[in-house]
């Protein structure tokens, strides 16, 4: 068997990043998906649906550097369900029963512009040699 998904969404706050006692790194970030239709009755409607994402080993730590809150990312990977494969349920502060998607992240990718989030300090691209730069390379 075998189980790939795609989301492409906004981080809803910068990620958070913890180690396991071997120090293999975990970074965990919301991301939110959302589509707009328009009901038969003609009026527009969104739909957000959040996933809570975790991202495992250099790949953490290189989310944990880059990204933050807004940030547009593409996210590939496996939902990862309760002991009998549903999402997680639990109940609010509020007293309401919440559900949560997981999804462990094969690949996350960086989509759109610096300005695009706007909590950013720094990205990879802002960083990176502009075409026709010299950057002293040897060879």
């Amino acid at each position: 068997m075998y189980q790939r998904l795609v989301l492409v969404g906004n981080l809803g706050r910068g990620p958070d990043i913890r180690y396991t006692p071997q120090g293999t790194a975990v970074s965990t970030f919301h991301l939110a998906t959302s589509r707009k239709y328009e009901t038969s009755d003609g009026t527009q409607k969104e739909e957000t649906i959040w996933f809570r994402v975790s991202v495992w080993g250099k790949q953490a730590e290189t989310v944990n550097q880059y990204l933050s809150r807004g940030r547009q990312v593409l996210v590939e990977g496996a939902l990862v369900g309760d002991e009998n494969g549903n999402p997680k349920i639990w109940t609010g502060q509020d007293g309401k029963p919440r559900a949560s998607f997981e999804v462990r992240a094969a690949t996350v990718r960086f989509l759109g512009k610096k300005s695009d989030a706007p909590s950013e300090t720094s990205s990879v691209a802002e960083n990176a040699p502009q075409e026709g730069q010299n950057d002293d390379i040897p060879f």
